[in-house]
C-alpha cells in the first residue's frame, strides 16, 4: 500500500509516517518510481509506535524496543528479556519527571498563596474577563 493508504488506515498524517521512517521506526520498500510501499504489518507497527509515544517514550527509545514487542489482545507484550530493564528505566525517568513537576507546582502554589487578597481578587477578575479584541 502507498503512504496515503497507510495514513488513512492508521489516522497518522503522511508527514509523521515519513518522520517515523527517518527515525528508523518504519522500513517501507521503494518502488522503482521512488514511491514508498508499505505492507499490512506496517499498520500494526504504526499503532505500536503511537501507543509507545502516548506512554511517553522518545522515538529513539521506541526504535530500540519496537522489535521486541508484539500485539496480544490489544496489549503490547515484550518478547525480549532485556527489554523489561529498558522499560523499567523509562518508567523511572517518567516518574522522576512527574515528581519534579509536582515540586514545581507546589512552589508555584506557595507563591500564589502568598499574594495579598486584593492582588488575588484582581487576578481572578482578569481570568474571568473576556479577552480583549485585537
Amino acid at each position: 500500500m502507498r503512504i496515503g493508504e497507510l495514513s488513512r488506515r492508521t489516522g497518522v498524517h503522511e508527514r509523521l509516517l515519513r518522520y517515523y521512517e527517518e527515525q528508523h521506526l518504519l522500513h517501507p520498500q521503494r518502488r522503482p518510481s521512488g514511491y514508498r510501499e508499505y505492507d499490512e504489518a506496517d499498520v500494526g507497527t504504526v499503532r505500536r509506535i503511537r501507543s509507545l509515544l502516548a506512554a511517553g517514550l522518545s522515538t529513539a527509545s521506541i526504535a530500540t524496543i519496537l522489535p521486541c514487542l508484539r500485539d496480544e489482545d490489544e496489549r503490547l507484550v515484550p518478547t525480549c528479556s532485556d527489554l523489561l530493564a529498558d522499560l523499567f528505566r523509562e518508567r523511572e525517568r517518567i516518574t522522576k519527571a512527574i515528581t519534579d513537576l509536582e515540586i514545581s507546582r507546589s512552589a508555584l502554589d506557595d507563591v500564589i498563596a502568598a499574594a495579598p487578597a486584593d492582588v488575588a481578587a484582581r487576578a481572578i477578575e482578569g481570568a474571568t474577563a473576556p479577552a480583549p479584541e485585537r
